[in-house]
C-alpha cells in the first residue's frame, strides 16, 4: 500500500496532483461505477463472477466496517468488464447470507443492475480510498499498477445492505485521462 485515506479524506477530496478531477468523480462520487463504466466505454458493463462463498462471521480480510454487515456473511468476487471483454475493475462484496438472494436474483448481473431492476433506494457511503500495487491485478488487468481502490457501504432503509471493495484498472486512463493532473511549479 502506497497510500490510503479515510472517510474524512473522501469527503474533502484529494489534491489534483494526487488524483485528477475526472478520476475523483469515479473514485469519490456516490454514483454507480458500473453505470459510469458503461457511459465511458459505450459498452454494457458485464460481470464475470469469480466466486461466491460463505465466510460466516469472519472479517475475511475486509475493511473494518464489515462488522456493520450482519452475519453470517457471503462473499462475492467479480470482474467488471466491457461486453467485448476488457476488464475494468475488480470487486468484492459482502452480504448477509440470508438476504443476498433478495437483492441479487440474477447473480451474473452487476449489483447496480440488480438493484435498479428492483427499484431499491440506496445510499452509497464511501468509507476509504487506496492507492497501491498488486502483482495479481497487474496480471489480471494486463496493466501496470499502481491501482486506485475504494470501499463503501450501501445503506437501505437505514441499515447496511452490503460492503463493497473495488479496484479500478489503469486502462480507464483511455477515457478519464491521467490519474494525476500535472501542476505548474512556477
Amino acid at each position: 500500500m502506497l497510500w490510503q485515506g479515510d472517510k474524512a479524506v473522501v469527503k474533502k477530496g484529494l489534491p489534483h496532483d494526487q488524483l485528477s478531477p475526472a478520476w475523483q468523480i469515479l473514485m469519490l462520487g456516490d454514483g454507480s461505477p458500473t453505470r459510469h463504466l458503461q457511459l465511458l466505454t459505450r459498452e454494457p458493463t458485464e460481470v464475470d463472477v469469480i466466486e461466491m462463498s460463505l465466510v460466516g462471521m469472519a472479517n475475511d480480510g475486509a475493511p473494518d466496517v464489515i462488522s456493520y454487515v450482519p452475519g453470517p456473511r457471503l462473499r462475492r468476487q467479480v470482474w467488471l468488464r466491457t461486453a467485448s471483454g476488457q476488464r475494468l475493475a475488480y470487486a468484492t462484496s459482502w452480504w448477509e447470507a440470508s438476504h443476498v438472494d433478495e437483492y441479487l436474483k440474477n447473480r451474473s448481473l452487476p449489483i447496480w443492475a440488480s438493484l435498479a431492476n428492483l427499484r431499491t433506494e440506496l445510499y452509497r457511503d464511501i468509507q476509504g480510498i487506496y492507492y497501491g500495487w498488486s502483482p495479481p491485478l497487474e496480471a489480471a488487468f494486463g496493466q501496470k499498477g499502481p491501482f486506485w481502490g475504494r470501499h463503501y457501504l450501501f445503506w437501505h432503509h437505514g441499515k447496511p445492505l452490503t460492503l463493497i471493495y473495488e479496484v479500478f484498472s489503469p486502462y480507464l486512463m483511455r477515457y478519464l485521462g491521467p490519474m494525476r493532473s500535472e501542476t505548474s511549479h512556477r
